[in-house]
């Protein structure tokens, strides 16, 4: 699978969207999330990210159908990094992953299923391809969900013309 360009998609910044990702895991339904954006009732974030949300409030006021598009019907990140995918596994899918940053063989590895990578793959930028690796069994056990090994890379553009 290779990650598409979604016109019709609200685009996010990656701060933004981690934001919202870390917002999404208080169990808020998609209303009370907006209106507590909106009114900047949020709370303090302990977290390791250490997430203002003055940045998604700012949106919320400047373009408030983004975030109502964003949590309704999805989003696409407008730049993706390495570390930026690796932050959004562990806020929105509660995966770690693995940064490989050797030059010219970036990527991130991560253990999924074929739903949270197809998740994965929908919210990337243009440019970045999800791949299964390999297929393997969480936590080795056979009534487990399937999961597989996932390699999430920049899509190869050729050489560089100097």
């Amino acid at each position: 699978m290779t990650s598409t360009f979604n016109p019709g998609r609200s685009k996010l910044s990656q701060w933004d969207a981690l934001s919202l990702e870390s917002l999404r895991r208080y169990g808020w339904k998609d209303e009370e999330l907006i209106r507590r954006v909106q009114e900047g009732d949020l709370p303090k974030d302990a977290s390791k990210f250490q997430f203002d949300y003055a940045g998604l409030k700012n949106l919320a006021h400047e373009q408030s159908d983004i975030i109502a598009a964003a949590l309704g019907q999805g989003y696409q990140v407008k730049y993706s990094t390495l570390r930026g995918i690796q932050s959004w596994l562990l806020l929105a899918l509660d995966r770690e992953a693995e940064v490989h940053a050797v030059p010219g063989r970036e990527a991130v590895t991560v253990l999924l299923t074929a739903a949270e990578a197809e998740r994965l793959a929908s919210v990337l930028s243009y440019g970045w391809s999800v791949e299964l690796q390999d297929r393997a069994l969480r936590n080795g056990a056979q009534d487990a969900e399937e999961c597989g090994s996932y390699v999430v890379a920049p899509i190869e553009r050729g050489p560089v013309i100097e």
